[in-house]
């Protein structure tokens, strides 16, 4: 995991640190392993906010990412992505989704310049595979997270391997800020840096934590070094694709974000 939220930061001295304690709105955390990896939803406002409505959009959102589990997959044999390769699937018959990821797949690999590319070299040799699994987890944890804005006096916050989206519902009131911690890819037990989300996203890409998994488009190789890229932004889905990009070429990367998308900021590391 490269990034975890953590509590906000309070005053050293003890009675001040219980006060804000006793202030701070009533917080719950359900973790389910959904898409290969554990997710994380933590909820702000608990006492404030129907509790029924709550667990309900808690279990709408983790019942989405399953949904689209079940189509993207690429470690299913059931999926529609996997069908589709084997050839079992038109994508015309394939859920909806398909071709709208598709859509937002291509719409990437313009704005960043070919620096991200939802395409794999085929293992035999043959013409490459469409995998669009570099976009569809900051897709799906938006979409899941859209339950959540809807329940009322709350603010949440998603963490999906480390890639993190942070909302709240309507009359919530004053926002606490997410505090989330970048861990240091040379060291995964130091906090490089600190990032404050109240409605906003955090994504970051690297191979300390996989290996060298990221393929660069150019090459078709993976990029085998150390470091990582963060970005902040609007949209976890654009946050993920825009941190991909930086960590196959941070000098190119860089420059591509700031002529397409002025909203999001960056960390290299």
């Amino acid at each position: 995991m490269s990034a975890v939220v953590t509590t906000p930061e309070t005053s050293t001295a003890g009675q001040a640190t219980m006060n804000a304690d006793a202030e701070r709105p009533p917080r719950r955390v359900w973790v389910e392993q959904v898409m290969g990896l554990p997710i994380s939803i933590h909820v702000r406002g608990t006492e404030r906010a129907p509790v029924g409505e709550v667990e309900t959009a808690v279990a709408q959102a983790f019942a989405h990412l399953r949904r689209v589990d079940r189509v993207f997959s690429a470690w299913r044999d059931d999926s529609d992505l996997m069908r589709m390769r084997r050839g079992e699937l038109s994508e015309a018959d394939a859920h909806p989704w398909v071709g709208e990821v598709r859509a937002l797949c291509s719409e990437a690999e313009q704005r960043t310049g070919g620096l991200f590319r939802a395409t794999l070299p085929a293992p035999d040799g043959g013409a490459d595979v469409w995998d669009p699994t570099g976009l569809v987890k900051g897709w799906a944890v938006e979409g899941a997270a859209r339950h959540l804005a809807l329940v009322p006096r709350i603010s949440f916050c998603v963490n999906a391997g480390g890639d993190i989206i942070a909302g709240a519902g309507r009359d919530a009131g004053d926002l606490e800020a997410w505090r989330v911690g970048i861990e240091d890819p040379r060291d995964r037990s130091l906090v490089a840096a600190t990032v404050e989300l109240t409605v906003g996203a955090v994504a970051t890409s690297g191979s300390a934590a996989r290996g060298a998994h990221i393929v660069d488009p150019r090459t078709g190789s993976p990029v085998d070094r150390a470091g990582s890229a963060t970005v902040t932004g609007p949209s976890l889905l654009w946050a993920d694709v825009w941190a991909t990009a930086l960590f196959v070429d941070p000098e190119q990367g860089r420059a591509a974000l700031e002529g397409a998308a002025p909203a999001y900021r960056c960390l290299v590391l």
